[in-house]
């Protein structure tokens, strides 16, 4: 399967625009998948800690291979306060040792239990090259790696971090007014694994903040933007994670979820809707990149965003979510 074009195919730079992949799986240890990446596209692998690898130097930069779980490893704060005390500092050296050794054998537990998956982060790739992932992913399967619909345990997902084709206010609304109005749609595409529906986190934007959005009269600036995005949710448990992108466009925005630890900053939309489906052979992340494409291409057509938004408006003020997604489907079809 070929990535499909976006409507804007380069950043504001002129770069072909990049897209991060993260996936998350079972019954293959960080250290044996680093080997795979390492495999697939060269590097060296470092051993951050027992259950953090990292593939450098690849040909598109480096993995982050872990456990997904932020007690398997050691507390970098911890550890940076430990270390600046020096060597000569028994008490603080010991402290320190008794800290790691605990994280590794927590590692060890929740990886044995097998309800924490393990996590390759990607660099970023460009759009063009996101195929070049089904070695990877070829080579996980090979290998026996599980996912999301091995067992009712497993809320394994495939993240997107596409880079954004703009940073103004008007290009980030329409692009979050065409995922609001495609949102069912892309739900039911990907048919969300019951225990990830169970989960908080890929939760849907609630029906107030939607019609919201969609008002043809809301134009907010970029602090406004981020200011109504945080009230209506208090949460990065949304479908469409936004904190990152906010994070990385206003670093001193006055509020806690733009600085919180787990908030990496980057210029990209957090896309967390989708499955990890490894045991699928004709799955792949351009399967759930050419989903996503469909909401860049709404996002820039602004009459038929307008006259969608509307579509979405008058029914969602009167009619039930399911008679949407049938004008959804019939609207994909035409499309």
């Amino acid at each position: 399967m070929k990535p499909e074009a976006p409507p804007c195919p380069r950043s504001g730079e002129g770069h072909l625009r990049r897209v991060g992949v993260e996936i998350e799986f079972a019954a293959i240890a960080p250290l044996a998948a680093a080997g795979l990446v390492q495999e697939n596209y060269g590097g060296k692998i470092r051993r951050l800690s027992p259950h953090r690898i990292k593939v450098v130097d690849t040909r598109w930069g480096d993995f982050t291979i872990e456990l997904d779980a932020k007690y398997a490893h050691p507390d970098a704060k911890f550890v940076q306060k430990a270390e600046t005390k020096g060597s000569d500092d028994e008490w603080s050296h010991l402290r320190l040792e008794l800290h790691n050794r605990t994280r590794e054998l927590i590692g060890d537990a929740v990886a044995g239990a097998g309800v924490v998956p393990t996590e390759i982060v990607c660099p970023p790739i460009p759009w063009l090259a996101l195929n070049e992932l089904d070695l990877l992913f070829d080579a996980l399967r090979q290998q026996g790696a599980r996912d999301t619909r091995d067992s009712l345990l497993y809320g394994f997902g495939l993240h997107l971090n596409p880079e954004v084709p703009g940073t103004d206010a008007t290009t980030l609304l329409a692009h979050l007014r065409a995922y609001l109005i495609l949102a069912e749609w892309l739900r039911e595409e990907i048919d969300i694994d019951i225990t990830r529906e169970v989960l908080p986190h890929t939760n849907p934007f609630t029906k107030e903040y939607a019609l919201k959005v969609l008002d043809p009269g809301y134009a907010p600036d970029l602090d406004t933007l981020i200011g109504d995005y945080i009230a209506a949710n208090p949460t990065r448990n949304r479908e469409l994670d936004l904190y990152p992108l906010f994070a990385h466009l206003r670093p001193d925005y006055p509020s806690d979820y733009l600085s919180d630890d787990l908030v990496k900053p980057r210029p990209t939309f957090h896309y967390r809707l989708p499955n990890a489906q490894l045991s699928q052979s004709d799955w792949s992340a351009v399967a759930e990149w050419n989903r996503w494409v469909e909401v860049e291409r709404l996002a820039a057509d602004p009459e038929r965003l307008a006259e969608r938004g509307a579509a979405y408006l008058e029914h969602h003020r009167r009619s039930s979510v399911t008679r949407w997604l049938e004008r959804l489907k019939e609207w994909m079809k035409d499309s």
